[in-house]
């Protein structure tokens, strides 16, 4: 471990100063974290604001970065300007990236910045990640998976310097709540938004709505949350139906990450 810390450190020193794609994630966070440990004010952190970033998540990410006392940039990507995105197929997150990869290859052009780099760490390849495609287009370094942090080691690392997101769920974008063919709306997103404020108001830590147009969701609780669900059942639609949803279902067989 001291050894891919050190790679790491070596890495992020040679490509000063450094933009960082920073989204409040587990990843994004140790990168950002450790880049500014190790060069200080010659890295920022850029952050990809669209109706697919929950406002809680913009608002964690910002705070997070404030007590490490990081430099980040919000920017408004146009990724909804873009049929190839919204009409939702299996690589819409390369649309994504590639259109944050623009916008910071232009904002690093414009800074004097000597390059990007994102949060992929050395587990990622092993999935598919349209994302990735998108990164070797504009050379956006992966500074985590070079020095060959995995997921654990990312974690491990963003525990040893006391980072709230040490052990924080992924919570990719709302998108990817979205099923693959159903195109992707402003308002199916902040019916989304709203319905997973609903269920984590009632305690439950790791879930998904997933949004079954036009108007349905479907709950799905981690495993270990499931108990939970005996005296919460009914809260869980009436709260989903509140918010906008017409029908609600819950899936029996719970939440499971997509590595797993």
């Amino acid at each position: 471990m001291k050894e891919k810390i050190r790679r790491l450190e070596e890495l992020l020193s040679a490509r000063a100063p450094l933009l960082v794609a920073y989204s409040g994630g587990v990843d994004s966070t140790c990168l950002l974290a450790v880049a500014h440990r190790v060069l200080g004010d010659s890295v920022m952190g850029v952050i990809a604001d669209s109706p697919s970033l929950p406002r809680r998540s913009l608002a964690d990410a910002l705070a997070v970065a404030a007590t490490l006392g990081a430099t980040v940039e919000v920017i408004a990507t146009q990724e909804f300007d873009i049929e190839q995105y919204t009409s939702n197929p299996p690589n819409r997150c390369y649309f994504c990236k590639a259109e944050l990869f623009s916008q910071m290859d232009a904002l690093a052009r414009k800074r004097g910045f000597s390059a990007i780099a994102y949060g992929e760490n050395a587990d990622d390849p092993a999935h598919l990640r349209p994302g990735s495609k998108a990164a070797e287009e504009f050379a956006v370094l992966a500074p985590l998976r070079e020095a060959g942090l995995t997921k654990a080691d990312v974690r491990a690392l963003s525990a040893s310097c006391e980072l709230p997101t040490a052990e924080a769920p992924a919570q990719p974008c709302l998108s990817s709540r979205i099923p693959y063919g159903t195109v992707v709306t402003r308002e199916a997103l902040g019916l989304i938004e709203r319905g997973e404020e609903a269920v984590r108001a009632l305690g439950f830590r790791v879930f998904r709505v997933r949004y079954l147009a036009p108007s349905g969701a479907r709950v799905q609780i981690a495993p270990d949350e499931m108990h939970s669900l005996t005296g919460l059942r009914e809260r869980v639609c009436d709260g989903l139906r509140k918010v906008g949803f017409g029908v609600v279902e819950i899936d029996p067989k719970g939440y499971r990450a997509p590595s797993a």
